[in-house]
């Protein structure tokens, strides 16, 4: 699935595609031309959790979009490596990494941990140096689009209800029947549009700083 937020601040799902987890290079550059074809012109950025070929199809489609990887998800797998009593130092200690100032104070304190931790939890260290540059691109900006930009929380709440939605039915005969129970699970996450309504007022402050940050080009596709 794919979720966009749109110039006037609205979530907009662009569209459902099943997979059989064999997705690379070719098959998200066939997904975003099919987005671009259907009107997606411009893209400012794009925040994923490091799928494997996607960075390469953005840059041939949209060429100017930044490709930003889900600082959230990044921790998450982090702690798939670490013993419970080490959480909270692990946690401690990579903080200062992701809310730097900048990308160059970044690799600093993730030195700093590397250089404390990196021994014991080797896999850690590889985990971040080999998704560093898709890492790091939100550390270029302000607060508020770094709030906007650091997670994919937004898509995986709508990922919920759809699990939720799928599990309740438990089975399916074909492919199209399963896509039809998501699509109507989708339809129903917001039926008053209050929802949509609070979210569009929360982007309103991240929506300024985007359009000053990317020089005009949020601007443009308003008109």
């Amino acid at each position: 699935m794919a979720l966009a937020v749109t110039v006037e601040g609205r979530r907009e799902i662009l569209g459902l595609w099943a997979g059989d987890g064999g997705e690379g290079a070719k098959h998200w550059l066939h997904i975003l031309t099919e987005i671009q074809n259907r009107g997606v012109s411009d893209v400012l950025m794009l925040v994923c959790d490091g799928l494997k070929g996607l960075p390469e199809a953005v840059e041939t489609v949209w060429p100017r979009t930044i490709v930003q990887t889900c600082v959230v998800h990044l921790l998450r797998s982090s702690f798939r490596y670490v013993a419970r009593q080490d959480w909270d130092k692990i946690a401690r200690l990579l903080k200062p990494a992701y809310t730097a100032p900048t990308e160059e104070a970044a690799l600093e304190r993730f030195a700093e941990f590397a250089g404390a931790w990196g021994r014991k939890y080797p896999a850690i260290v590889k985990l971040w140096q080999n998704a560093w540059e898709e890492f790091t691109p939100f550390l270029r900006f302000d607060t508020e689009i770094r709030r906007i930009v650091c997670t994919t929380n937004a898509i995986e709440s709508v990922n919920a209800r759809i699990r939720r939605a799928v599990k309740a039915l438990g089975h399916f005969p074909n492919e199209q029947a399963a896509l039809k129970c998501v699509y109507m699970a989708i339809m129903s996450l917001d039926p008053t549009g209050k929802g949509q309504a609070r979210w569009t007022m929360r982007w309103k402050t991240a929506l300024n700083a985007f359009d000053i940050t990317f020089d005009g080009r949020l601007s443009a596709a308003r008109q």
